[in-house]
């Protein structure tokens, strides 16, 4: 059995937060530069889901463009006052990185604020992310942006 390079593992830590770095600093061009060009970029959603005109930033993506609007398009549906991240554990071996965590946002279609529990799983290759999946709490996410219904 291989066991991963501990200078893999390094890199692949040191990749992981600086993505979190960038991603707080909120500059979607800087934390884009992060990602590899044709890198697997899912997000655990229903397949219906996909493409809603209320959440366009969850669909799959492979560029570095993709990636900076994918982090334009959360900021511009999402109000910045008490929104937060908090990242529980950080687990890396290799060129795997797992981050697990907890997400508040409001929409800022529907001003309902939401939680979701969030697991992003990394891979890193040549300093560069390859794969990007996040498994987070979609009916929560799918709630929050949610049209009022009136009961008839």
């Amino acid at each position: 059995m291989t066991t991963p390079d501990d200078t893999t593992t390094v890199e692949t830590r040191s990749v992981a937060e600086e993505l979190l770095r960038r991603i707080g600093a909120g500059d979607p061009e800087h934390i884009a530069e992060l990602y590899a060009d044709g890198a697997d970029w899912q997000l655990d959603w229903p397949e219906a889901e996909h493409g809603r005109a209320a959440t366009p930033w969850i669909r799959h993506r492979s560029s570095r463009g993709d990636a900076a609007d994918h982090y334009r398009s959360l900021a511009a549906h999402h109000l910045p006052e008490g929104a937060a991240t908090t990242v529980d554990e950080v687990l890396v071996t290799g060129t795997d990185a797992i981050l697990f965590g907890e997400i508040r946002q409001t929409a800022a279609s529907t001003g309902r604020a939401y939680r979701s529990r969030f697991a992003l799983r990394l891979t890193v290759e040549n300093g560069l992310i390859t794969r990007h999946h996040v498994y987070e709490d979609s009916l929560a996410v799918a709630q929050a942006f949610a049209p009022e219904t009136t009961a008839a």
